[in-house]
């Protein structure tokens, strides 16, 4: 059988070399390559993600596997074990899909030192792939550093005016929860079994003692939580967020915050879920507070790209309040709405992040109070940024809708009281339409003249809302791979 996992990894990291050496010789050229080489993954991630889909494996087991041997030594051993499921497989689509956005929106928001720009890119999708992919803890951990470098350089290079001090404290926050992380990491591996040692996720899962869980519960769950990320940890996001070039912010809120809630179900959850259904309160709480966290500051944001940032905290804090609902009342709907939301979130903050970077371009600032009128000068572009804020409100006919129902829902199921989120969208949909009110509808200030969007970009940047519209029809697509999951996960705490 093709290694497709080993492809979804390789494609994109030996295609970084290839794509800098390309678009130093003739731009031009070289970005078409590189997207070439990003639409090439996502042909291989779109594949993956049907595999699982068709063939829904059973609970506790994935619908691809790969398994080399890396490191054996007595006492030690590292196998490259890769592996998708209901959880990793949408997450490994939304990577490919948003790259290939990236890229072509790279095309024209970025013009400056563009060889290793674009280069960096794919080392990031590489990257990004193997964490969804590594079912290994060593292995998901040097995958999940090497993250870290590429986005580090296209924040303090390609970045905004503050460019450097927000790179050094995303580099600063994200280490520090890493670091913490390892320290969980290795605990499992000295303490649960020392005479058969094991780094393997599906080997340890429902095999660690009661005892032993607290500690790497809560080691692990800080190094997810930063990348999520939830309050109090949030502090590095605005600055990234806002200073980080247009496509770079959109993997950001994209697909990089997914990896912490992915992280928290697979590892958080799935290896310490005795820990896990003890503390689940406290973690349904912390995302509560996120949720209500996001949406009050960003009803303050005078700045785009800011309030977009909290926008974004917003929606991931339905993923901690939904997956730690289905630990404490044994529903699974709160996990799978929790899925669910990874994935539309990728595409509703892509979408904000990619128009506030043409409205940067062309309008030179985003700053709300210095915008206004964009239904006359910008038509084509606001019509696109109210789109993308009714994906962010979780209005029908995009599949936010059906992710916060769900997430919700399973909120009741645990607790009644924690039907009180539903202030939460409706804080969402008050300031974005306060935004829209500002930005599109208000007339233009004086001498404001500005170019429209270009239609070859208008089409692209409609294209993130295709998947919200789809899923909203066939839910099932998102739904039906990931009950497994879901179910899995009940199984374990209901075991603990």
């Amino acid at each position: 059988m093709i290694p497709l996992l080993s492809l979804l990894i390789l494609i994109p990291i030996a295609g970084s070399p290839i794509s800098y050496l390309l678009v130093k010789r003739d731009r031009e050229t070289g970005v078409f390559a590189t997207l070439a080489i990003a639409l090439v993954t996502l042909v291989v991630a779109v594949y993956s993600f049907w595999y699982v889909y068709a063939n829904t494996p059973a609970l506790g087991t994935y619908g691809l596997m790969e398994d080399y041997q890396w490191v054996s030594t007595p006492g030690f051993a590292v196998d490259l074990l890769f592996g998708v499921d209901g959880l990793s497989s949408p997450l490994v689509l939304a990577t490919a899909a948003l790259t290939v956005f990236a890229v072509v929106g790279s095309r024209r928001l970025v013009n400056r030192s563009s060889p290793p720009y674009f280069a960096l890119l794919l080392l990031f999708e590489g990257a990004i792939m193997g964490v969804f992919t590594s079912l290994n803890l060593v292995v998901f951990y040097v995958f999940w550093e090497l993250v870290m470098i590429p986005m580090f350089f296209l924040i303090g290079v390609w970045g905004g005016d503050r460019r450097r001090y927000a790179a050094m404290k995303f580099m600063i926050f994200i280490f520090v929860g890493s670091t913490i992380m390892l320290l969980a990491f290795l605990a499992v591996y000295l303490d649960v079994s020392p005479l058969s040692p094991t780094f393997d996720i599906p080997n340890l899962a429902g095999h660690i003692p009661d005892g032993l869980q607290y500690l790497p519960l809560l080691a692990s769950f800080i190094g997810f939580a930063v990348k999520l990320p939830i309050v109090p940890l949030h502090s590095w996001l605005p600055d990234a967020y806002s200073q980080a070039p247009a496509p770079v912010a959109v993997l950001l809120a994209g697909v990089q915050s997914a990896m912490g809630g992915y992280g928290i179900i697979r590892i958080s959850i799935g290896l310490f879920p005795h820990a896990a259904a003890q503390w689940a309160w406290l973690f349904l709480l912390l995302g509560i507070a996120t949720m209500l966290y996001g949406a009050v500051v960003a009803l303050m944001a005078k700045e785009l790209k800011r309030m977009f940032a909290y926008t974004s905290m917003n929606h991931m804090g339905f993923v901690l309040f939904g997956a730690f609902a289905t630990v404490i009342s044994g529903n699974a709907l709160g996990m799978e709405g929790a899925i669910f939301q990874m994935f539309v979130h990728a595409f509703t903050a892509g979408s904000l992040f990619m128009v506030a970077g043409y409205i940067q371009q062309q309008a030179g600032t985003t700053e709300i109070s210095q915008l206004g009128g964009l239904r006359n000068t910008m038509p084509r572009t606001a019509g696109l940024l109210v789109a993308a804020a009714g994906g962010a409100m979780a209005l029908p006919p995009f599949a936010s809708f059906l992710a916060e129902i769900a997430v919700i829902a399973g909120g009741i199921a645990a607790n009644p009281y924690t039907a009180v989120v539903v202030i939460v969208p409706v804080l969402t949909g008050g300031y974005l339409l306060w935004m829209i009110r500002r930005v599109v509808l208000t007339p233009s200030p004086e001498s404001f003249e500005v170019k429209d969007m270009p239609w070859t970009d208008t089409v692209t940047l409609a294209l993130y809302f295709v998947p919200l519209i789809v899923l909203i029809v066939f839910s099932s697509l998102l739904f039906s791979p990931a009950a497994p999951v879901a179910q899995w996960v009940v199984h374990l705490v209901g075991g603990a």
